[in-house]
């Protein structure tokens, strides 16, 4: 069964529903990963949520967000610009009782989760483990500090990327005694890109589904009604978020 890995819808329906329709053409998907900022930016973050929280498949993790934890918070402090910042407080002023609700008891409030899955060992975190809510993962980075793990999955960025790292390991037999002393341990990298709020200077939405049998990994783009999306927006927020859905930057 195939895994739907999702990050940053930043509260846009229109390409959270086009991702839906997409995913309803594949009968195998079995699991889905929420990697965090389902909120902020876009004009409809109760609905994204009431739409995460009646997706049809078993959720194996839900993470929260820089976006989520800031505005459960009330501290702007680290976004980089004030429009960011204006930004974050109107989502908080509009969310009603049943978002509230769903962003404290139905995600995980750390920004990461360490879960097993088909016998993988599975980091999610939305940044990094420098900082799971405001550094992103870099590829280029030597990221020893993720060689524990099988596949990290991880957004923030808005940048998708698919990296495999080998690093030295040692494998044993059923005694515990070494058999391989320079054995190669593969950590599979995997960042799909945003739903809402792409960067990568593609405007579609984003998604990825991984086949942890042959780890297969397919990045999904799907066309959505972006100016639909765009009317919603009536200076609610710096037009800086309405205005870049055109291009994906």
């Amino acid at each position: 069964m195939k895994i739907m890995i999702l990050s940053d819808i930043h509260g846009n329906t229109s390409a959270f529903q086009a991702v839906l329709n997409r995913a309803a053409q594949y009968p195998d998907i079995g699991a889905c990963i929420l990697l965090g900022d389902l909120i902020d930016y876009g004009m409809h973050s109760n609905e994204v949520l009431r739409m995460a929280r009646a997706l049809p498949y078993p959720i194996l993790c839900n993470i929260h967000g820089n976006h989520e934890n800031a505005i459960l918070n009330a501290d702007y402090s680290c976004f980089s610009s004030e429009r960011g910042q204006d930004s974050a407080r109107y989502t908080r002023s509009i969310l009603n009782e049943e978002s509230w609700d769903y962003l404290r008891h139905e995600m995980t409030a750390d920004g990461k989760k360490v879960f097993v899955y088909n016998e993988k060992k599975c980091l999610a975190v939305h940044g990094s483990l420098e900082d799971a809510y405001w550094k992103s993962i870099r590829p280029e980075a030597e990221l020893m500090e993720y060689s524990d793990y099988d596949y990290v999955f991880s957004g923030h960025s808005h940048l998708p990327h698919l990296i495999e790292k080998f690093y030295p390991g040692q494998e044993t037999d059923n005694t515990g005694e070494i058999t391989r002393r320079c054995s190669k341990k593969k950590v599979i990298f995997i960042n799909p890109g945003s739903v809402g709020q792409p960067r990568n200077q593609n405007p579609m939405a984003q998604f990825v589904l991984l086949d942890p049998e042959t780890e297969q990994v397919s990045f999904e783009k799907v066309p959505y009604d972006i100016e639909s999306e765009q009317a919603s927006y009536h200076g609610q927020v710096d037009d800086f978020y309405c205005e870049r859905l055109t291009w994906g930057i």
